[in-house]
């Protein structure tokens, strides 16, 4: 479920859950602008178990994922829980992926009232 909106991080990869289960994961993606908090989003090509978007070991692989790809920094937080869905994880990332997003093309409109 993308959008031009978006920046697909990464593609398609299996992650697994602290069960053991493996999950096919079809992207890893951002919003291509935002207020400094950026939400990543973790689309799935399966619905997960209600509660498995707090499994730490499913959100280690998703960061990673992300590490492998050029992300270093500290470990994300959940996103809200409202945001979660059946076939989508929301994560938060810290202030320390904000590089890594831009050297995607990830654009932060509070800078521009950073004068």
């Amino acid at each position: 479920m993308t959008t031009d909106t978006d920046i697909e991080l990464s593609g398609p990869f299996k992650a697994v859950d602290s069960t053991g289960r493996s999950h096919d994961v079809k992207a890893i993606r951002i919003f291509d602008e935002g207020y400094g908090i950026i939400d990543v989003y973790v689309d799935f090509a399966a619905p997960i178990d209600p509660g498995l978007h707090q499994d730490k070991a499913l959100i280690k692989a998703v960061i990673d994922r992300l590490r492998a790809l050029g992300y270093k920094g500290p470990d994300f937080g959940l996103s809200d829980p409202g945001l979660q869905e059946r076939k989508l994880m929301v994560l938060e990332a810290p202030e320390e992926f904000a590089p890594f997003a831009k050297s995607r093309g990830w654009k932060n409109l509070a800078e521009e009232f950073d004068e």
